[in-house]
């Protein structure tokens, strides 16, 4: 595998990403720290430390019963057990459940968390546990119900077609047609040395009757576990017994709370920057008995949601007594779990580190700090065979982020190395002046032949419009074979006129050049920093 590095702002990346990944102070007093100075980690320590007592027995006790069900792997229980010793912390990243893993971003956010977990075991002198918290209460399912594959020179939308009615997308169970979609799936995906494999892995988690939540989970940890990985999540009994304090501040304090967002999203909104996430009046969802989930507002003085109504003391005893029937959002979520585990630091993509800066006001209002906030690794994969053809073609890999038909003029202008009509009319040219000349030399010899010379002349010239005619031709047979490599390229790198990261399932890659190669990916970044995009021919 070969490494180059890509400044983020020659790529698609918002502009407050670009400055947090180049330590501007701009956007870094959103934040608790510079996740590139090496003495955030040691801040971040002093923090948990001096925060409230942590129960280390709530937090293995919690954490061996959300991961029961997911793995019996040994080497999870022992990293569980680790959090025993009040020495050991926590480095977090997460996101939703998906179909299949979801795209290759999945898999960054994964390796970013081992790979700093293992820095800052040796830096730090700890256990730093790699932790994926699942968004296992989410109930965005369409967003997590499809899969981008290349096919050829295409790519392929694999859609699953289940309902969710409403219901938190990690609990939704896969009917009979999963086992159709995964024939389309390997068909789309053809067979290599490494199906077999692949295979036994997704049938083994994505069946007819396995949930969302549970499939990825299962998914992740077989291919992660063996590097330490566990798992947690909220939609949890002994989860939401431990935070319902938190759910119970959220709606008492919910005016002051909007104040402090609206604000932190103005202020951000005057440095230049944006408003990740939308404030609204609550942060809390209500489960509703059939499972729906629904938000909770404030208005008219009460608490409602589609179908109830609360008063505060109501909503306060409903929360104390039934708290697995309240789900976070976006913005409470990082609270809860920074409030069940020692989190020194969270790995998200550009999206997450966006509206973590509207969040510095929020963590200090419930009496938190914000954990470093580290950027996950942004990496392009480049195939042999694409690299093979990028070297002859004029563009760089930040130029294939274009509109195909801008890239195609671009080419046509950068390809016309000779000019064909010149070349033509400066030949004729010639030939017509020797024409004039040799005709007069013929004309002296014998005056009758002076036409057949001329007609000689209109020969040459017709022979020559012929062979500018099969040149034409070639030139375009060649245009249109490179034009061809230049929509090829495109597609792979910035399939959808996306980055590739956010697009294409990271299963494609694995089953194509096996398991390993996160492996590969682990032992190729151990040494590098999350503050480029990575471009990695494999």
């Amino acid at each position: 595998m070969d490494l180059n590095s890509i400044p983020f702002d020659q790529l698609s990346f918002s502009k407050l990403f670009q400055d947090y990944t180049t330590s501007k102070n701009s956007v870094l007093e959103f934040f608790e720290s510079d996740p590139f100075d090496s003495n955030s980690f040691h801040n971040r320590l002093t923090t948990i430390n001096n925060g409230d007592s942590i129960d280390r027995e709530f937090i293995v006790e919690f954490l061996k019963d959300f991961n029961t069900g997911f793995t019996d792997s040994e080497n999870v229980i022992t990293q569980i057990e680790k959090f025993s010793d009040p020495n050991t912390v926590a480095i977090l990243t997460g996101q939703q459940v998906s179909l299949y893993g979801g795209p290759l971003y999945t898999i960054y956010k994964t390796i970013t968390a081992i790979i700093y977990a293992k820095k800052l075991s040796k830096k730090l002198n700890r256990d730093v546990i790699p932790v994926f918290w699942l968004a296992d209460e989410d109930h965005d399912f369409e967003e997590v119900t499809s899969i981008s594959v290349p096919d050829g020179d295409s790519n392929c939308t694999l859609q699953y077609n289940g309902k969710s009615d409403g219901i938190r997308a990690a609990s939704v169970k896969f009917d009979i047609s999963i086992e159709g979609l995964k024939d389309q799936l390997f068909e789309i995906l053809h067979d290599t040395d490494f199906t077999e494999k692949v295979k036994k892995i997704i049938d083994r988690n994505y069946r007819e009757a396995q949930s969302f939540g549970r499939a990825f989970g299962k998914l992740l940890l077989d291919l992660f576990s063996d590097n330490g990985l566990i798992l947690a999540g909220s939609n949890n009994q002994k989860a939401k017994e431990h935070i319902k304090h938190l759910f119970i501040k959220s709606t008492r304090d919910h005016k002051e709370i909007q104040a402090i967002l609206d604000d932190s999203t103005y202020n951000l909104i005057e440095k230049g920057y944006h408003g990740q996430v939308h404030v609204q009046s609550s942060n809390l969802f209500f489960i509703e008995p059939d499972g729906r989930r629904e938000k909770l507002e404030f208005a008219d003085n009460k608490w409602q949601t589609a179908s109830r109504n609360f008063d505060e003391a109501e909503l306060t005893e409903k929360i104390d007594q039934e708290p697995e029937l309240f789900s976070p959002n976006v913005f409470l979520r990082p609270i809860v779990q920074d409030s069940i585990l020692p989190v020194i630091a969270y790995v998200g993509g550009p999206s997450e580190v966006a509206y973590y800066a509207q969040m510095k006001e929020f963590y200090h209002h419930f009496e938190m700090q914000m954990p470093v906030i580290l950027p996950r690794f942004s990496i392009t994969l480049i195939e042999s065979s694409l690299s093979r053809i990028m070297d002859k073609l004029p563009f760089s890999i930040t130029e294939y982020n274009q509109r195909i038909e801008d890239l195609e003029k671009q080419f046509v202008i950068k390809s016309e190395t000779k000019d064909l009509e010149k070349l033509f009319r400066e030949w004729k040219n010639y030939v017509d002046e020797l024409t004039l000349k040799m005709k007069k030399e013929i004309e002296e010899v014998d005056p009758s032949l002076k036409a057949s010379a001329g007609k000689a002349s209109a020969v040459y010239s017709s022979e020559l419009d012929k062979l500018k005619g099969k040149l034409y031709r070639s030139v375009k047979e060649n245009e249109k074979v490179q034009l061809n490599r230049i929509s090829k390229i495109k597609n792979h790198l910035f399939p959808d006129h996306n980055l590739q990261e956010r697009q294409t399932a990271f299963i494609y890659f694995m089953n194509k050049y096996g398991l390993n190669i996160w492996d590969d990916l682990l032992n190729l970044l151990e040494n590098e920093k999350p503050d480029t995009h990575k471009a990695i021919e494999i």
